[in-house]
């Protein structure tokens, strides 16, 4: 195995990344079966409130932990249009994953629904009861929902681009396993 693969974020970084993945695909697949099979909306509805809770604080842990520690430089096959998209699309994934479960909870307060984590657990109203502010934010969680999807889609579309079109080490900066090879794709 050699040691010429591109440099890999933290550890951290990657635990943090793959979990929130998951639990975005997870909330997804939740998020719309909630609205396509009603049968199922109560047993979905208690999955979905507490994971988008858990989506919340993940994002907050990530978002300090992208302050606080430097990302690996970016590779040489990335243009400069195409570093500062890579930037912007992260910054744009970051606010949507910080501000669609907060507007879930608003909604959610805005409906005077209790937010029930775990059992007897409960999160406060963080929004006004009334109806108008409610039907309000359940479209802008519906529309946010949608621009998190387009997002997350794009960034995967980005990662297999470089993965398998340009074959430059893209992902491995950001898997748990080791890299075996390096192209010298970073740059200085």
């Amino acid at each position: 195995m050699s040691t010429d693969a591109p440099a890999k974020f933290t550890l951290l970084s990657r635990l943090l990344h793959w979990a929130m993945a998951a639990m975005v695909i997870v909330q997804f697949f939740v998020g719309i079966t909630m609205v396509a099979a009603l049968t199922y909306y109560p047993l979905l509805l208690a999955i979905h409130r507490p994971l988008g809770i858990a989506i919340l604080v993940f994002a907050v842990v990530r978002l300090i932990n992208r302050l606080t520690h430097r990302p690996p430089p970016f590779l040489k096959t990335m243009g400069r249009a195409e570093r500062k998209v890579a930037t912007y699309s992260e910054y744009l994934l970051y606010a949507l994953l910080l501000a669609q479960p907060l507007v879930g909870w608003a909604m959610l307060s805005a409906a005077d629904s209790p937010i029930t984590i775990l059992g007897p657990l409960h999160l406060p109203g963080i929004a006004p009861h009334g109806i108008a502010l409610y039907a309000f934010l359940r479209t802008t969680h519906t529309v946010l929902a949608y621009l998190l999807f387009a997002a997350f889609t794009a960034h995967i579309c980005a990662v297999t681009f470089h993965t398998v079109g340009l074959r430059d080490g893209l992902l491995s900066r950001m898997t748990l396993w080791p890299s075996r090879t390096r192209r010298e794709t970073e740059l200085p």
